[in-house]
């Protein structure tokens, strides 16, 4: 019978997440490493391939990225020549991503991201949008805490 203590590491709903989410982060090294990706910058082309132009501020909500975080993976895509950062005409506060040819370009190759961690996890897909389901109910519950 399982130990009805609270403390056990193997009980911790926040031990499983720290290292599911650093064995998925492993998998997703090697398939971005050839596209000159880290798993971060990683997220904000998905968001920009999703929908581009977007502004800074907006790139850090959708990715739930403060400023400091963000700004530096932001100009490691720009050296990359995979997106332009330019000043708002409309108001110059505001500062404008947009992913360059090479940048939307990269996207053929990202296809085969996806369905190559399905495949390495050796789960099926639906197992996967369950566990997102789960997942996001997490999210939403920790931000309402």
């Amino acid at each position: 019978m399982p130990s009805e203590d609270p403390l056990l590491l193997e009980r911790q709903v926040c031990f499983a997440l720290v290292v599911a989410a650093r064995s998925v982060l492993s998998i997703y090294r090697p398939l971005l490493d050839p596209m000159g990706l880290t798993h971060p910058q990683y997220l904000v082309m998905l968001a920009l391939w999703e929908r581009s132009p977007l502004s800074v501020k907006a790139i850090g909500e959708l990715l739930e990225l403060d400023s400091p975080t963000l700004s530096p993976l932001l100009k490691r895509l720009a050296t990359a020549e995979l997106i332009t950062r330019e000043r708002s005409d409309a108001d110059e506060r505001r500062v404008d991503v947009e992913l360059t040819k090479k940048g939307r370009d990269l996207r053929r190759r990202a296809l085969l991201v996806p369905p190559a961690v399905v495949a390495k996890l050796g789960m099926d897909v639906s197992e996967l949008e369950a566990l997102h389901h789960s997942l996001s109910n997490v999210i939403e519950a920790a931000r309402h805490s």
